[in-house]
């Protein structure tokens, strides 16, 4: 099975409010020392992947640079890793190769590496099509940044974009947001990612909501119904202009969903490098699969401190299977899950299963479960409700 590669650049031009992720503003005097590692860590993957437990190809079909903002590297160092990826790996000339941008960070060099090192998607972190709701938060755009980048992109060959928006930011109203999502839609994208804002002390934000206090704007960020229906509105605005849910926060027009993401709810194989990355690979019998991630500190990460292996037997599989597979659109077939894990562990379930179907946080058709619009809205609860049964 192809492998998928993912790139962690937690380098930001400035450190968004609601960010929570292990990303932050550092000097540029670091990103050389970071460069090199990973590129380290790519030549020597498949000894990395034996000491983990688990089994490597060479045959890649997705690549994803994440963030952080990659596009804040240099082009030259950007060159290094793109280069490094063709020399350690295979591949394949129609595999997926992502590259989140923040708007404002696409220069025509940078443009113009895209288009050698073969990047056929972007996946741009507008948030807001409103200027004053994008600023509040630190964003470094607006509006106009983001269309020119969109221009910029399609006239280089790159139409397989991503937008993405956050429901719940500060001065987010239910007119403001049908604006933003409105702007989505007429830019024609094909993929487009909506997610709910996350409340909780892991962002500067965060801890204002919490703490009930104003930096930030937090006494200008709307409340959780709100943010619900802002969620409900956009499947809704979305979906009549073809631009379908298959995913929890994933929206995109049939086929053009995106390949390596997929890849993290089907349980299929990949390789983390950087920052608080993570991997999944099989073991070499096929029977389990090994789990391990990097340092998600900065410091802890250039000083080359090992990852820790995490053995995923068929009782923890059979729990991802559930809460990964769950988040897409097309739910779980159980004959399918029976025919890997057994008749006795479905059935297992079937009390919880029946619980949710009558609490309508899920629908059954056939053999197939999956999640309803409250279901999604309320996900987390239905996906413990199979780890607390399965312990």
């Amino acid at each position: 099975m192809a492998l998928g590669l993912y790139l962690s650049v937690p380098f930001c031009r400035t450190k968004c409010t609601y960010c929570n992720f292990a990303s932050d503003v550092f000097s540029k005097s670091v990103f050389q020392r970071y460069v090199d590692r990973i590129c380290n860590d790519l030549a020597n993957a498949s000894a990395t992947a034996e000491q983990m437990g688990g089994r490597v190809e060479r045959n890649v079909d997705s690549v994803y640079f994440g963030g952080g903002t990659p596009t804040i590297l240099d082009v030259s160092q950007l060159e290094r890793l793109f280069v490094t990826i063709w020399q350690n790996f295979d591949v394949h000339p129609d595999a997926e190769v992502t590259v989140e941008c923040a708007p404002g960070t696409l220069t025509a060099p940078l443009i113009e590496l895209f288009r050698r090192h073969r990047v056929n998607r972007v996946s741009l972190g507008v948030q807001s099509f409103v200027d004053q709701e994008a600023s509040s938060v630190g964003r470094l755009h607006n509006r106009a940044t983001v269309l020119d980048d969109i221009t910029r992109l399609r006239g280089a060959g790159i139409t397989d974009l991503n937008l993405d928006l956050i429901a719940g930011l500060p001065h987010q109203t239910a007119q403001s947001w049908e604006f933003s999502i409105e702007q989505v839609i007429a830019t024609e994208v094909p993929h487009v990612s909506i997610y709910m804002l996350e409340v909780d002390d892991d962002s500067r934000l965060g801890r204002e909501l919490i703490a009930g206090g104003k930096k930030y704007h937090a006494h200008f960020v709307p409340d959780e119904d709100l943010t619900a229906n802002m969620y409900e509105t956009a499947c809704d605005r979305l979906e009549a202009a073809g631009i379908e849910q298959y995913e929890i926060s994933n929206f995109a027009h049939p086929g053009r969903e995106s390949r390596h993401n997929l890849k993290y709810w089907t349980r299929q194989p990949y390789l983390g490098f950087g920052v608080d990355a993570h991997s999944m690979l099989t073991t070499p019998d096929s029977r389990d699969a090994v789990r391990f991630s990097t340092p998600d500190t900065l410091d802890q990460y250039v000083t080359a401190a090992a990852p820790k292996p995490n053995l995923i037997d068929r009782h923890a599989a059979l729990e991802e299977t559930f809460f990964l597979g769950l988040r897409l659109n097309r739910g779980l077939d159980l004959d399918r899950v029976a025919s890997t894990f057994g008749q006795d562990e479905i059935s297992s379930l079937a009390p919880v299963i029946a619980e949710l179907v009558q609490t309508a946080l899920l629908e059954q058709q056939g053999s197939v479960i999956r999640l309803t619009r409250r279901g999604h809205l309320l996900s987390n609860e239905v996906f413990q409700r199979f780890l607390a049964v399965s312990q």
